[in-house]
């Protein structure tokens, strides 16, 4: 089991990137970058790739639509460079709000285009020429659309590696067919080890069947909010605001992915009261709403026996890599339980 985290520098930026070496000194193997529509990722990658030595670095997620693919493989060739082979290029399609909303893109094809973006980003580290036809993205420019000037080109440095790792955050069935068939590494969101195969089994299959052994065992990166000790009604109310803000808020109400998700996992009627009560007004009893069952899988929280029976779970279900989100009260803290988690894997 590799431990991760979600890099958060609400405290300061320069607190959080000092604080990385002393994650590192406990056991952290891995610093993801979350980037939404927030401050971009990969200027923060860039510095935490100079911060460290060993400590391997993804992106949590790069929207496909923000960036063109091959921009995109650049990126990740840069990181990768910079780092000395310590990049995992983490993407997804995000979803309409952001895109639409925020960078004023059509939300189309969201399956396709991650397919393609993988295509294209593998060429373009293989150092061949750019040349691609695909339903979404054409490169070269076909001439009745541009100059007419466009050529095959290829990216003029050698990258680090030939094949970055790629690691894509999926939640529909179609799209986790998609990355169990063609990426290193899954990044899942509120995964119960104990319902994944209700929601997901028949696609991790599909997928699984159509992948290439060179790819390797499809890498399980779990998002999982974590805190050593007694349960703290505090850190478990916050892990309820965010389920019921998922669950409850997150899109319209008709295309919210994570309560599809919730019912997947068989809280049908939990879900469609969490998420009544959220565009109610009502988010404090949306979260008491929350199903207890619910936060509990899809945590790590609790006395280090607890936790390391979580863990076996999550192990159980495929989870190689956690991306903690330590919820500990001070830095000391945070970092004293990730040390104890180590111990515990």
């Amino acid at each position: 089991m590799r431990l991760g985290m979600i890099v958060d520098y609400a405290g300061g930026f320069e607190e959080t990137a000092d604080l990385l070496v002393d994650y590192e000194n406990a056991g952290l193997q891995l610093a993801a970058v979350a980037e939404a529509y927030s401050f971009d990722a990969v200027s923060q990658l860039g510095y935490f790739a100079a911060r460290t030595r060993s400590l391997e670095l993804a992106s949590a997620i790069l929207q496909v639509y923000s960036r063109t693919p091959a921009l995109m493989a650049m990126t990740a060739a840069g990181l990768d460079f910079v780092s000395g082979g310590r990049f995992t290029l983490g993407i997804g399609a995000s979803g309409p709000q952001v895109v639409e909303g925020f960078h004023g893109l059509p939300y189309d094809a969201p399956l396709g285009r991650t397919r393609e973006t993988i295509e294209i980003c593998r060429q373009v580290w293989r150092r061949e020429p750019l040349a691609y036809q695909g339903k979404h993205y054409t490169v070269p420019l076909p001439a009745d659309q541009g100059t007419g000037l466009g050529k095959p080109l290829k990216l003029i440095n050698h990258p680090v590696r030939s094949r970055i790792p790629i690691s894509v955050a999926a939640l529909g069935p179609a799209n986790v067919a998609l990355v169990a068939e063609l990426a290193e590494s899954w990044q899942p969101l509120f995964f119960h080890p104990g319902h994944y195969r209700r929601a997901w089994g028949e696609a991790l299959d599909k997928g699984t069947a159509l992948r290439d052994p060179a790819l390797g065992p499809l890498d399980i990166m779990l998002q999982v909010p974590f805190a050593v000790g007694d349960p703290d009604p505090r850190v478990i109310g916050k892990v309820r605001d965010q389920l019921a803000l998922y669950i409850g808020g997150m899109g319209a109400a008709d295309k919210n992915f994570y309560n599809q998700l919730a019912q997947r996992y068989g809280y049908v009627d939990e879900a469609a009261e969490i998420q009544h009560l959220y565009l109610s007004g009502r988010k404090a009893e949306a979260a008491i709403a929350v199903p207890e069952d619910l936060v509990r899988a899809v945590s790590l929280l609790g006395t280090e026996a607890e936790i390391a029976e979580q863990v076996r779970e999550f192990e159980a279900a495929g989870v190689s890599t956690l991306l903690l989100n330590p919820l500990a009260p001070t830095a000391e803290r945070r970092v004293a339980d990730v040390a104890t988690l180590a111990g515990l894997v």
